[in-house]
């Protein structure tokens, strides 16, 4: 009776398909189109001696395929059935993974790059563009092969082939395996991109400090600053409730906690950290927007091209009415 009762302390929150429908509903259309818009104008008219852009651009692709899957996930919150076969369901599953770290891992690589750009400005002369891209290779690769260990885990549970995401089971690891994929998950994934993104912050900011003292005014400083700022305050808002709630949720999962009204709040906040785990797509093009001058430019500029042709158009118009 008492195992009974505890598994019935574990089990999903009720409420957790419509928060889920409801979540990537309104993420969707804005995401796909802040996205879509930045990739489209960082690849195309961003100056090429612009620092972070080749960072921004697997940025924005990482968030555009995790949008893109968001469809399918609607369909299946909406309707609790998916006729769209194993292979796709596991797609989806590891690209919201994929987009979680890939995210974490280059919003860390803008904040660091940032800050030692700000305090050593002959570096960032000497940096090749193709260093950027190099390091960008190696993300992908690193991130893409770590993050196939989610789909994996919970592959052997689907037992059902209309059940997807949420409703998949786990497999059976030993305790080894569960605590050597919750620390390899924590530190890579939270703890040491907390830890670098805060130590960018706070340097660059006491940098911005010592400059004002010296009688120092730069505005690129100070655009770098918003930046890692912002990077930070994406990262405290999306990834940080998911890590604090997936090493808890793990431990639910191997009954190292056995206390029924812990394993509830648990397992009822685990939802919920997911959803604003993948409102970072929305929140990243506000870096692209309102941080990255060029890119403000080439809107303004793409903008008042598309003006002055209907201007134009209107006057030939004009012109040729009697």
């Amino acid at each position: 009776m008492a195992s009974e009762n505890l598994s019935n302390c574990s089990k999903p929150p009720d409420f957790q398909h419509t928060l889920y429908a409801i979540t990537y509903t309104v993420i969707f259309i804005p995401g796909l189109l802040a996205n879509s818009i930045a990739v489209w104008v960082l690849r195309n008219y961003i100056n090429k001696k612009s620092k972070a852009i080749i960072f921004m651009i697997n940025l924005a692709s990482a968030d555009l395929a995790h949008v893109l899957s968001l469809p399918l996930r609607i369909y299946y919150y909406i309707n609790h059935t998916w006729p769209f076969g194993r292979f796709l369901c596991l797609l989806c599953f590891y690209l919201k993974y994929l987009n979680m770290y890939a995210s974490i891992i280059f919003l860390t690589l803008i904040s660091v790059q940032r800050y030692v750009f700000t305090a050593n400005p002959f570096k960032a002369k000497d940096w090749k563009r193709r260093y950027d891209v190099a390091i960008s290779v190696c993300v992908w690769i690193v991130v893409g092969s770590a993050c196939l260990a989610f789909p994996i885990y919970r592959s052997s549970g689907m037992t059902n082939s209309t059940s997807c995401f949420a409703d998949l089971g786990t497999s059976k690891m030993t305790g080894g395996t569960t605590v050597g994929m919750l620390i390899a998950a924590e530190l890579s994934g939270f703890i040491i991109p907390l830890t670098v993104i805060t130590y960018s912050t706070v340097k660059t900011r006491t940098q911005l400090k010592i400059n004002s003292l010296e009688g120092i005014k730069e505005k690129g400083k100070r655009k770098a600053l918003w930046m890692v700022m912002m990077c930070a305050f994406v990262f405290i808002i999306c990834f940080t409730p998911y890590h604090i709630s997936f090493f808890f949720y793990v431990l639910v999962g191997s009954q190292a906690i056995q206390n029924c009204v812990a394993q509830k709040i648990i397992m009822d906040f685990h939802p919920i950290s997911l959803c604003l785990a993948s409102f970072n797509c929305c929140l990243n093009p506000i870096l692209y927007f309102f941080i990255a001058s060029e890119f403000q430019n080439e809107m303004v500029k793409h903008g008042s091209s598309v003006i002055r042709m209907r201007l134009t158009s209107r006057e030939s118009v004009s012109s040729m009415s009697p």
